[in-house]
């Protein structure tokens, strides 16, 4: 179990992974020693899986981001999920419950780049539907 600490430790890592030990522990009122073993601890865990920074895909070029449904047949779905994580352009890729089996995020360049990208998951063998979603806009 996690402690208030903990969680604030988490929230404040959570919105910049890069803060220092030391501004962690003056914001929590512990020692920057006991914030790096909370640390280690929810690392060893698996609390805290990894770090990453967070990209914007536009300064990248990539000015069609796509939220994608995929309906596929049930007996393939590890199969076919596992074949469109192999896909560049498919910066995260989930198993889902809901209106589709798969959703993936599709970074593509323009309409042109995208409607390539939906005709290569949708020639995979089990794909039965694909509902592409284009994010107009992130909120949060």
């Amino acid at each position: 179990m996690i402690d208030e600490i903990d969680k604030k430790i988490l929230e404040i890592l959570s919105n910049n992974a890069r803060t220092p030990y030391t501004q962690i522990a003056k914001e929590v009122g512990l020692s920057e020693g006991a914030i790096r073993k909370r640390v280690a601890t929810m690392e060893e865990k698996g609390l805290i899986k990894k770090y990453v920074a967070v990209i914007d895909p536009k300064k990248l070029g990539y000015n069609s981001i796509t939220l994608l449904g995929i309906d596929v047949e049930p007996t393939m779905l590890l199969e076919i999920s596992n074949k469109v994580a192999k896909i560049k352009e498919a910066k995260h890729v989930f198993i889902s419950t809901g209106d589709h089996m798969i959703m993936a995020e599709i970074w593509a360049k323009d309409g042109n780049d995208l409607s390539r990208i939906l005709s290569k998951i949708g020639k995979i063998e089990g794909v039965k539907r694909l509902c592409p979603a284009i994010i107009l806009e992130e909120i949060k």
